[in-house]
This record gives structure tokens, sequence and C-alpha cells, in this order.
């Protein structure tokens, strides 16, 4: 992955090929009731998009590509699991929620809505936006 400026105030994370770095932080940091939501958007974040970078930073759970840099951010709570698509301003349509640079989020709630085939389409379209380097 690229490397960030000198001096710049949000250093990205130091990626691995390691899965095991999220594992650990959905098990440690995952409310339970929460748990088989953000697993399952784990699941699908690795199945849409091959050879994915991983770390957690800032208590969340961070996908990259060597290409485009960090695309997607897993953050959980405990009533709900966000998904942030750091380039989501670029895609189309672009998720609902954030209005700050070119990050959008979808709050999910549910098993349910992970099956939204919208949500499939923008882990997609997060593999070919330029996401945060």
């Amino acid at each position: 992955m690229p490397k960030r400026k000198p001096g710049a105030k949000h250093v990205p994370p130091e990626p691995t090929d390691d899965h095991a770095v999220i594992e650990a932080f959905l098990t440690e940091h995952t409310m339970p009731q929460m748990q088989p939501l953000a697993r399952r958007l784990d699941e699908l974040v690795r199945e849409v998009i091959p050879d994915l970078r991983y770390a957690v930073k800032w208590a969340k759970a961070q996908y990259g590509l060597e290409e485009q840099g960090w695309i997607m951010e897993l953050a959980t709570y405990h009533k709900t699991v966000n998904l942030v698509f750091f380039g989501g301003a670029d895609m189309d349509p672009s998720p609902p929620l954030g209005d700050t640079d070119r990050s959008r989020y979808v709050k999910l709630a549910s098993l349910e809505d992970a099956d939204d085939p919208q949500l499939r389409s923008w882990i997609e379209q997060a593999a070919s936006v330029p996401g945060w380097k």
C-alpha cells in the first residue's frame, strides 16, 4: 500500500495479509449480540473482494487493497454495525449516510440487512474506487 506523507494527521494502519487481526477484533471488541451480523459482513466483504489487506485501528476493522488503499471500515456498536466506504462519494448510487470528504456509510441492524443486493453492489464498487491512503 502507498505510504502516507510524513506529518499527516491521520496515519493509515499497517496492513497485513493475516485475517486473524479481524477475527480477534470481532471476538474481543464486538458486542455478543452484534457478532453474527459483523461476522456476516466480514464474510461478505471477503467473498466479494479477493486479495484484501487487513488491519484494526481506532477499534474498527479496516479492509484495503494494494492499489486502492484502505477502502472500507467495519465499525461495531451496541445495536448496529456500520460499513464505511472511504470512496463512497464516487459510487453510484452513493451510500446514504455521511457527508464529509468522500466517505459514506450504511448502518445495519440485522442479518437481513446484510442480504440487500445494494450492499453487495457497494462492496463491489469499493474495490474500484480510490480509498484512504
